[in-house]
């Protein structure tokens, strides 16, 4: 049963599909566009405002707080099947796994969030990645089929809410199977091998979209990459603009024939250093853009102008630190959400050392400042 909402939806004049593409277009809008990322597991096990009310996921949180609706089709753009999990020893604290990914994983048995300790890849060489390929990355897997008559009863076009198109990874889940350190190497040992890699997950997006694209209005595209840090990306530019950004830029013709003009990826840290060779590919939206390990979101937008958007910049820390942080650092966001172009939110899933009724806080201060005048 859905959770009953804490709180009433934000008012507004414009529905939420409306109030999104004009927001994120730099057209006249009613009110912000209400979103959050999410939160860590722990959030679900130790904020009173979700375990007292049965919250126990993103999905529900979302409702929960009543913030507009904004969805997405999604297929397996990767790995399918995954590699299957499965413990490969213990000890009194931890747990060597293999996971989906095909890594060997060392994790907590206490289950509390962490990354990972990577210890070694299911793929390494260019014949580790030919089997791969042949028993996960088919082409012809029915599972990558998607169901139109399904997709445009569940989404027809007279919807009231945002409607994306997921656009895979071009490299973020190349390093997941391979780990940084086995991706560093092996753009060096075996570059065409993960050219190829980078080739296999454009074209798996290509046959979705041209499957997809004929029969769906689509709102946005969405990605994920998570492949920088707060030094910069963990692949060189160079690498990035001539072997990631070619693959963007196919893609990127396809959206625009299908009228889509909003690409936005998925990439903690600091994507100063690639985010010429983003636009260039036709991603022109940072999410959910991590104001530490990168900047505070005027930076770019004032570098960029109106060529990208950003989706998130609220800093993290600034919600930890109470009240009155919270108060300065959206003062400092109020000419970006007014200017169009930027929906604020959390700059990660938020984290649970912030207070429920901090974070209660917050969310009030947005609807006062942001909300329907």
């Amino acid at each position: 049963m859905p959770p009953t909402p804490c709180r009433p939806k934000w008012k507004g004049t414009m529905t939420d599909r409306e109030r999104f593409n004009a927001q994120m277009h730099y057209r006249p809008f009613d009110r912000s566009f209400n979103m959050e990322f999410g939160y860590w597991e722990e959030n679900f096990k130790l904020w009173p405002l979700f375990t007292d009310n049965g919250i126990t996921n993103n999905a529900e949180a979302d409702r929960f707080f009543a913030f507009d609706d904004i969805r997405l089709v999604w297929f397996p753009s990767w790995l399918n099947p995954g590699f299957t999990e499965e413990t490969i020893s213990e000890t009194p604290t931890t747990r060597i796994l293999r996971n989906r990914d095909g890594l060997l994983a060392e994790i907590p048995k206490d289950g509390h969030d962490t990354i990972p300790h990577y210890l070694k890849a299911s793929v390494v060489t260019p014949d580790d990645w030919k089997r791969c390929k042949d028993e996960h990355l088919r082409r012809d897997d029915p599972a990558r089929l998607p169901d139109i008559p399904s997709l445009k009863k569940s989404h027809p076009d007279n919807r009231a809410y945002p409607l994306g198109v997921w656009c895979g990874s071009m490299i973020g889940k190349i390093r997941d199977m391979l780990t940084f350190e086995g991706l560093a190497y092996a753009t060096y040992d075996y570059p065409d091998m993960v050219e190829d890699m980078v080739e296999t997950s454009c074209v798996l997006v290509e046959d979705f979209l041209d499957r997809v694209l004929p029969h769906i209005q689509f709102d946005y595209a969405s990605g994920w990459e998570d492949i920088c840090f707060k030094n910069g990306p963990i692949v060189s530019v160079d690498f990035f603009k001539s072997v990631v950004m070619p693959r963007y830029r196919r893609i990127h013709r396809k959206l625009r024939k299908a009228g889509i003009d909003l690409w936005y990826i998925d990439c903690d840290g600091d994507v100063r250093p690639i985010l010429p060779f983003f636009l260039e590919g036709g991603v022109n939206c940072l999410f959910p853009f991590e104001v530490n390990g990168c900047a505070h979101p005027a930076e770019l937008l004032e570098a960029y102008g109106r060529d990208l958007r950003i989706m998130g910049g609220v800093d993290k820390l600034a919600l930890g630190r109470g009240p009155a942080a919270i108060r300065a650092y959206l003062k400092t966001l109020a000419p970006l959400v007014e200017r169009g172009g930027y929906i604020p939110f959390c700059d990660h899933r938020c984290p649970p050392n912030v207070k429920p009724e901090d974070y209660l806080y917050y969310l009030d201060l947005k609807e006062q400042m942001f909300g329907l005048r």
